[in-house]
């Protein structure tokens, strides 16, 4: 890793801008905002957008300076929050620190699943190599790696080229979801797990088994190597899209080495849409709730619709807070369950703000929709999974518009 004088003046300069849009009031507004819906005690509809693979829009490859491949993340990552405060104009609060991740390797489960993609980004073909019960004897526990020297040069680089103008610290999540099912088609494939289920359910058993245990050998091993970092601050991602911001966390025996307990998990399970309730319980949940029930709050959900799931979730995850009402969920219904009782995230199709054309006014009129079923409800609204605006930077900012003027009608 190295810097010139052009990028050492580039990132100074977009950290010190960074930095300005921290200090604002309006920063500290929107986080009590966000806390406050935590706690269910929500002033109004928090608004969020979660770019994605959309950010390929907003901060191109061809706007960034910094060459050396870490720099360019780096300045990536400034660029793009500058971009939210200036065009977005979300509740997500800007924050007054850049995070770095540990630098980690995962290991594979011993049995390679190749894929076939017929460009970089896109869907993907794979081969699942667990074609019959003797390929369960070769499944490994995935191993860990943390490469504490590279973690550290990375963050003295940072602090020496802006540490004066904006924070440097780890921080940030080691892993997405404790969902374990895509784990699971991975290694067995989507239509083959679903014949399983049916025709073989001691080997989705002793798969699932596999992958529960082998989850929590590396959360005790990110525990006692104090590698976890806390996730409850203004700016920290929660679930399958928020913001995590509470004073519930961490526990109140906290001593400073963090513990899943002292944090927010996910689980989901996108995979298994097709899969009634009774099957759900059986494959799938009775696997996740060990895990998530480590942790000190939890978050259920991402695409799937969980609407038919509810009462099941609800009872096997007593510190359950925050639930993903995807486009297919039935939203009433999903409303007459949830009530004040946990934070209802709603995800509007991203399908409507990536087409070619946008139908703004049907866009806002779904949301007033939402509004409307969701006035007993501690409610979120969260763009997400926009993997294109078609080069138009104002789809974002424009979508924030629109809801919230769905809001206040």
């Amino acid at each position: 890793m190295s810097t010139g004088a052009r990028e050492r003046e580039v990132l100074r300069r977009l950290a010190g801008q960074m930095a300005e849009a921290a200090a604002l009031p309006i920063q500290t507004e929107r986080a009590e905002l966000v806390k406050g819906l935590n706690s269910l005690r929500p002033q109004r509809p928090v608004i969020l957008v979660f770019p994605e693979g959309g950010w390929r829009d907003l901060v191109t490859e061809e706007e960034l300076v910094c060459q050396d491949e870490f720099l360019r993340g780096v300045e990536q990552t400034l660029r793009c929050w500058l971009f939210r405060h200036d065009h977005i104009g979300d509740d997500h609060p800007i924050p007054d620190f850049l995070g770095l991740r540990w630098v980690v390797e995962l290991s594979d489960f011993g049995l390679v699943t190749p894929q076939t993609r017929v460009e970089t980004l896109g869907s993907y073909h794979w081969d699942p190599p667990v074609k019959r019960r003797e390929d369960l004897e070769k499944l490994r526990f995935r191993t860990l790696t943390v490469d504490r020297a590279a973690t550290a040069r990375r963050v003295e680089l940072a602090r020496d080229i802006f540490g004066d103008l904006l924070r440097v610290e780890i921080r940030g999540a080691l892993w997405w979801s404790l969902g374990l099912t895509h784990s699971l088609i991975m290694l067995r494939g989507l239509d083959q797990m679903m014949y399983d289920m049916h025709d073989d359910p001691e080997l989705v058993h002793r798969l699932m088994t596999f992958l529960r245990d082998d989850q929590a050998r590396i959360l005790d091993r990110l525990e006692a190597e104090n590698l976890l970092c806390l996730n409850n601050g203004p700016t920290d991602y929660a679930g399958s899209g928020g913001l995590g911001y509470t004073d519930e966390l961490p526990a109140a025996d906290f001593a400073g080495q963090v513990r899943c307990q002292d944090m927010w998990a996910l689980a989901e399970s996108q995979e298994t849409v097709g899969v009634g309730p009774a099957m759900f319980e059986e494959f799938v949940l009775r696997y996740q709730v060990p895990l998530i029930n480590r942790f000190g709050l939890a978050c259920y959900g991402c695409c799937e619709p969980v609407d038919k799931r509810l009462d099941l979730i609800t009872k096997h995850i007593p510190r359950l807070r925050r639930i993903s009402i995807s486009p297919w969920c039935d939203r009433q219904v999903a409303a007459e369950k949830l009530g004040r009782r946990y934070v209802y995230s709603w995800k509007p199709n991203p399908a409507l703000v990536c087409a070619p054309m946008v139908d703004w006014a049907g866009l806002e009129q779904s949301t007033r929709e939402t509004v409307e079923a969701t006035r007993d409800c501690c409610v979120e609204m969260v763009l997400k999974d926009t993997h294109t605006f078609h080069g138009d930077k104002s789809r974002p900012g424009r979508w924030v518009q629109a809801a919230r003027r769905a809001t206040v009608a």
